[in-house]
């Protein structure tokens, strides 16, 4: 891995290379991410979508060329199109991301700017409405978390919970704003452009629940966020299991 981050220009030279020695008979790629963007650092990564005519199956591989790490997602029309769907159904815009902002490598220059206008159009009508199995889950573990947050509880054992509740209440508090989820880097990122205020809350919340066990900000902001959507839920809960589950 190099020290020193790539230009945006020195990673489409790479990009380029990769899809020339690596995919050559690939249609076309996208050649994507934070180093793409100028917003990348040395332990940065390209995401390249490459696409084919036609794949038995869809991949992605890791691999690092002149010390800078590329992640391929191989695809061809139809499996693009199947994550696409995914994505879209689960509220998590990965691969669209990629498509929508990425640059266009490769030959079918037509079919790509194609593939990009459509998926930038699925990403920028947003993400459909929760639904309301998903949504009772969120809340259910939510309160499940918290609960447990209110009992004497260990450090080590507050910041597991804390762990556990962090991706829960992002995805609710974004998705119950008919907005795209996200985990991991981008959860912040994402809070902070639905609502400044309310990245603020979970930052504050969060900073005061991993330093000194402080849970009353987030049991404060759970609730905040379930009330809306039918507030606390154990009372009630039922889930059945797929009848085809049966060793």
């Amino acid at each position: 891995m190099v020290s020193n981050c790539p230009t945006p220009p020195e990673a489409l030279a790479i990009a380029k290379t990769v899809l020339a020695s690596r995919y050559p008979d690939a249609a076309f790629a996208f050649a994507a991410g934070s180093i793409m963007r100028g917003e990348g650092t040395w332990l940065s990564d390209i995401d390249l979508v490459v696409i084919y005519d036609h794949l038995e199956a869809a991949r992605r591989e890791s691999f690092i060329v002149d010390g800078v790490p590329i992640e391929a997602f191989v695809h061809d029309p139809e499996t693009l199109a199947w994550f696409v769907d995914a994505d879209v159904a689960r509220g998590c815009p990965s691969i669209l991301n990629m498509v929508a902002e990425g640059a266009i490598i490769g030959s079918a220059q037509e079919r790509a700017e194609a593939v990009q206008r459509d998926v930038a159009r699925r990403l920028a009508e947003g993400p459909p409405p929760l639904a309301p199995g998903r949504l009772n889950v969120l809340r259910y573990e939510i309160t499940d978390a918290v609960d447990d947050l209110r009992g004497k509880r260990s450090p080590s054992e507050i910041m597991a919970i804390g762990a556990v509740l962090h991706p829960r209440l992002v995805e609710l508090a974004l998705r119950g704003r008919g907005r795209w989820n996200g985990t991991g880097k981008w959860a912040p990122r994402l809070l902070a452009a639905a609502d400044a205020g309310l990245a603020e809350r979970f930052d504050e919340a969060f900073r005061a629940l991993f330093r000194s066990g402080a849970s009353d900000l987030v049991m404060a902001l759970a609730e905040e966020e379930m009330a809306p959507h039918g507030g606390r839920l154990f009372d009630g809960d039922c889930r059945a299991a797929s009848p085809a589950w049966r060793a």
